[in-house]
């Protein structure tokens, strides 16, 4: 993610501090990344020499052995920094709004957002992807987006449970920088980031996949393709020597994540007819609270990815804040002109895709770099979910997105990475550790250039890995990706054996609210909305040129 925090102890500070601290060129000994090489000025951290266990001696004073073994080496704050521990407080704060993020951020929003069928199974799926997640990273997952090179594009796997290699001060061998926080910190801020990757992705599938399906491809798909977008990009790898600027994760985990959702969704197939015509949100209310947990956990999100309390790190938490107002603001006014009606679905939706926008960009843009990235993705993700995602009748019927999630991350992270080449900033770049001399408004077109060449990367791998993962599950293990149609009718009660609101009779077997079997059987509304929630008619559910109801996908 960032060389800002690199340490050298010639200057008793972290690198990112105003220069007239240490008296020199703070930015000299950065990597240039647009080269592709380490710069001759560049010095990883030294680690203190291990030092002999003690032995008493005849006169009772203390002595080395030096034929013992050498005690271990543990990271404790630098005495001679400006700030001691704080790095590592901030670190652990920054990675727990992030975790807070999915659990319950994403949990209780995707079970108020579908149907009430459907609450128990899509929170359950964010629920057992941040658990599995966290087994497998510490497995091998994290040493293979962080560790030492095994190709250009994904590190050598290998644990990281032993006690003293948690203790041990966190470094990225293959870029050659220290941080101020012992390895154990760095390992569960990078966990959160790569199960909220899955959690996202969950969003394209909810309401059909195979719970079963689901436990094997989560582990599957982080070994096999966020390991390798992690490590190109943040982990030292060919994209990251290229010079592509990925700030905190707009292509690692938004690209990605939106990539493999849209190609997952046509590998699995689509939801129940009845269940794409009414799926009205069950609670909207717990989503606003998911999405208001999503709004200020991505603080920890941005913010974190300095790896230092720096001035950068609150540049870009300024910058997320006000993306994503000007994001909402934008698809709200969208909504009100086009629907006649502002939706408070739609904000939130307006919401998710600024933070995502503002993501690559946090805190290498300016202050109007990160409004003009907020009206690109309040207006472009609009445009592809309630315009494209309509008129074009092959992805609306072979892609069916559950949450949207190719317009919210992969669109909106297409977005942001774009136009990060375009308004990245040389001082903005300077202050997060990077060589580039800013993008396209700093003169350096050639920006534009990597970053485009970056998003095809991570596109083309999400596309041929999710779909080999998914029809190795289908017909290697010979496990269904989609649900039975008797599952599909009853959802939870027929999946988990349980329903969301136990105070009254489930839906599944409550003909008195309008459900039969699951199935809805009372009319939909017709007043006009806009693409997705709830599935409302436009133009009064008028008959499509098939004969069909022009209803509309949920998003």
């Amino acid at each position: 993610m960032s060389l800002h925090a690199l340490h050298n102890p010639e200057f008793g500070l972290s690198i990112g501090q105003p220069a007239d601290c240490i008296g020199r060129d703070p930015f000299s000994g950065f990597l240039n990344l647009a080269a592709g090489f380490s710069s001759p000025f560049l010095k990883e951290t030294p680690q203190l020499p291990l030092e002999p266990t003690p032995t008493m001696a005849d006169n009772g004073t203390t002595t080395a052995d030096p034929s013992a073994t050498p005690s271990p080496v543990w990271w404790t704050p630098d005495p001679a920094s400006s700030v001691g521990s704080g790095d590592n407080a901030w670190q652990l704060t920054a990675a727990t709004l992030v975790g807070m993020q999915s659990v319950p951020g994403l949990v209780v929003l995707y079970a108020g957002i579908m149907k009430k069928k459907w609450a128990i199974n899509s929170a359950f799926m964010a629920f057992y992807a941040f658990a599995a997640v966290l087994i497998c990273w510490v497995l091998w997952a994290y040493e293979a987006s962080f560790g030492e090179e095994m190709l250009p594009f994904v590190g050598k796997p290998n644990n990281v449970l032993g006690i003293d290699t948690m203790l041990a001060q966190s470094t990225l061998p293959s870029i050659g920088i220290s941080q101020q926080f012992p390895l154990a910190t760095m390992v569960y801020f990078q966990f959160v980031f790569a199960a909220i990757t899955l959690v996202i992705m969950a969003g394209a599938f909810l309401g059909r996949i195979n719970f079963y399906a689901w436990m094997i491809f989560v582990p599957l798909w982080l070994t096999l393709s966020y390991t390798v977008g992690a490590y190109s990009l943040w982990g030292g790898g060919f994209l990251f020597k290229l010079g592509v600027i990925d700030y905190s994760g707009g292509y690692v985990i938004h690209l990605s994540s939106g990539t493999a959702g849209f190609v997952g969704c046509y590998w699995i197939g689509p939801r129940l007819a009845k269940d794409r015509e009414d799926a009205r949100p069950n609670n909207i209310l717990t989503v606003l609270i998911g999405a208001g947990l999503l709004w200020i956990g991505w603080n920890g999100f941005n913010g974190g990815d300095p790896y230092a309390a720096s001035a950068d790190a609150g540049v870009a938490v300024l910058n997320t804040n006000l993306c994503t107002a000007v994001s909402l603001l934008t698809w709200t006014v969208c909504d009100m002109i086009y629907f006649k009606k502002p939706s408070v679905i739609g904000a939130v939706q307006g919401m998710i895709t600024g933070l995502v926008a503002i993501t690559p960009a946090a805190g290498v843009v300016a202050g109007w770099g990160a409004i003009l990235l907020g009206l690109g993705s309040g207006a472009i993700p609009w445009l592809t979910m309630n315009i494209v995602g309509k008129k074009v009748k092959f992805l609306e019927r072979y892609f069916d997105d559950t949450l949207g999630v190719v317009h919210t991350h992969m669109v909106a992270g297409f977005v942001g990475g774009f136009g990060t080449g375009l308004w990245a900033t040389e001082d903005g770049c300077h202050a997060f550790g990077l060589t580039n001399p800013g993008g396209a408004v700093a003169g350096n077109g050639i920006q534009v250039g990597y970053q485009l060449a970056g998003a095809m990367f991570i596109i083309g791998w999400n596309i041929v890995w999710t779909s080999l993962i998914l029809n190795f599950i289908k017909h290697v293990l010979r496990i269904p990706l989609r649900m039975s149609e008797a599952d599909l009718l009853l959802g939870d009660d027929a999946v988990h054996g349980e329903a969301a609101y136990v105070f009254g009779p489930c839906e599944a077997h409550d003909p008195e609210s309008g459900y039969i079997q699951g199935e809805a059987i009372r009319t939909a509304p017709t007043n006009d909305a806009e693409l997705g929630l709830g599935g409302l008619h436009k133009n009064g559910g008028e008959k499509a040129d098939n004969g069909e109801s022009s209803t509309v996908a949920a998003h």
